[in-house]
């Protein structure tokens, strides 16, 4: 009689193409396109719901702070009640929150439904990943599963650019209705053609996962009204509160039989500066996502779809880079790819910053910039996210990986009320979209800095690699 902790299947589907991987896929091209298309409607909502800049920020913020703050205890669900279990709970709360988002008649609405929206993901999207795993058979089909599983969030987040333009001018609510019939199907495709499987179970760190997205959060907000006045009560007190929460996160990590983010991880000095520099690119992602948007909607009154079609280079020079660099890691130390690439987003956005004083053409003055910074971002993001897993065991590729994408995301939210907050604070659009550029320039200065404190060698990132193969090829139990 099996164990009802430990639901193992033996994986048996040799062919990648079928329904499992459009339903396991399905959820990620949900979670990668709501990002792409809210960011393009952002300033469609902002007018239409009379927000404020600083305040619109948070539509974004609260989801990406959530997400990145629980998914580690998303993914210690999965393994606890069951990975299908949770996958079609998760996709359906992201379907009822989505249609809340929707029909939003107030901000708060609007971002209480986004911050749910976000938990929904930071427990879909974990188990996803494992059911990947216990779904494809070891070996080329399970390796193609997961390749097929990243290529759509290149996917959407072109589609995201094209399809969010057209909805967007249609209405902003759109952006969330639509995925309201997408997720009926995912969930329905969870229930009918996916195989329960469920890893050790193992007490969840709870108060870890609380504590943690409780004081990034009150961080956030302290930093949002700083501008305003750093010694307001309404600065100050969410800050201590933060600080207190975080320490207390750190203690509680100590103690936990099973915590979210073993501390142990931190031994090396070298991942330690990944992690950072992982956290100081994911600001300058998300900034770059959503100033480029508001400034060609905001300043230079491109419609949702041509503005959305106007950034669709900096996600082709993404994917090209990426490509490129990750062959580059296995003969050059990462961190000399990292600066290389970061010099390219430097350039780009100090150029950015130089033509808002103008009224630049789209060609050159947009499109090459954009293709620029996208080529910098993808050949610095990806050298660092192998750093993070150079010279690892296979049984440590999981919490690692799982790490960097909550490292991205919650750096993601910091830098984009900082960064929001500063730009706010100037007289005109156009100038304090010239200092949005200007800060992500210095952040990528930053995360140059930090990366020339790393060491990893080439053979330290084959080694990790051949680590990620083994996982992928079904050697090693994954754990999220």
């Amino acid at each position: 009689m099996t164990s009802p902790s430990a639901i193992k299947p033996t994986p048996t589907h040799t062919q990648v193409w079928g329904l499992p991987i459009f339903v396991l896929g399905g959820l990620q091209l949900l979670v990668v396109l709501d990002g792409t298309v809210v960011a393009l409607a952002l300033p469609k909502i902002r007018e239409a719901l009379s927000l404020s800049e600083s305040s619109s920020n948070w539509i974004i913020t609260a989801y990406v702070l959530a997400f990145g703050g629980l998914m580690l205890l998303g993914g210690r669900l999965g393994d606890t009640y069951g990975r299908k279990r949770v996958f079609a709970i998760g996709v359906a709360l992201f379907t009822l929150t989505s249609l809340l988002c929707g029909i939003a008649w107030s901000p708060a609405v609007l971002v209480v439904g986004r911050a749910l929206q976000g938990l929904a993901a930071a427990v879909a999207a974990p188990a996803s990943m494992a059911l990947v795993a216990t779904t494809y058979a070891p070996g080329k089909a399970r390796s193609q599963a997961f390749a097929v599983y990243a290529a759509l969030s290149g996917a959407g987040s072109v589609a995201g650019l094209i399809a969010g333009g057209l909805l967007t001018e249609m209405s902003w609510r759109l952006v969330f209705l639509v995925n309201v019939p997408i997720g009926v199907l995912v969930s329905l495709g969870a229930v009918l053609c996916l195989r329960e499987s469920q890893g050790t179970r193992a007490e969840l760190d709870v108060a870890g996962a609380v504590l943690a997205t409780v004081g990034v959060t009150l961080l956030v907000f302290a930093v949002n009204g700083g501008p305003a006045g750093w010694t307001r009560a309404v600065v100050i007190a969410p800050a201590i509160v933060a600080v207190v929460a975080l320490v207390a996160f750190m203690a509680v990590e100590r103690r936990a039989s099973n915590p979210l983010l073993p501390l142990a991880l931190f031994g090396n000095p070298s991942r330690v500066a990944a992690l950072v520099a992982t956290v100081l690119a994911g600001a300058v992602i998300m900034c770059l996502a959503v100033f480029i948007s508001l400034y060609l909607q905001g300043v230079l009154r491109y419609t949702p779809l041509r503005s959305g079609l106007a950034v669709v280079p900096f996600a082709l020079g993404l994917g090209s880079a990426a490509g490129i660099s990750s062959k580059l890691a296995l003969r050059v130390q990462p961190r000399w790819l990292v600066v290389a690439g970061g010099t390219v987003i430097v350039l780009g956005c100090v150029y950015a910053a130089a033509i808002t004083a103008r009224t630049p053409a789209y060609f050159p003055d947009i499109a090459i910039p954009v293709l620029a910074v996208g080529f910098g971002v993808g050949f610095a993001v990806v050298p660092l996210t192998l750093s993070i897993v150079a010279g690892v065991e296979a049984s440590e590729i999981g919490p690692l990986t799982a790490l960097a994408q909550v490292a991205q995301n919650l750096g993601g939210a910091v830098g984009l009320v900082a960064v929001g907050a500063a730009a706010a604070s100037r007289p005109t659009l156009a100038s304090g979209y010239g200092l949005a550029f200007l800060c992500c320039a210095a952040i990528a200065v930053a995360t140059g800095l930090v990366v020339l404190l790393m060491r990893f060698t080439p053979e330290d990132v084959a080694e990790g690699q051949d680590a990620q193969e083994l996982v992928h090829a079904g050697d090693v139990d994954m754990q999220a």
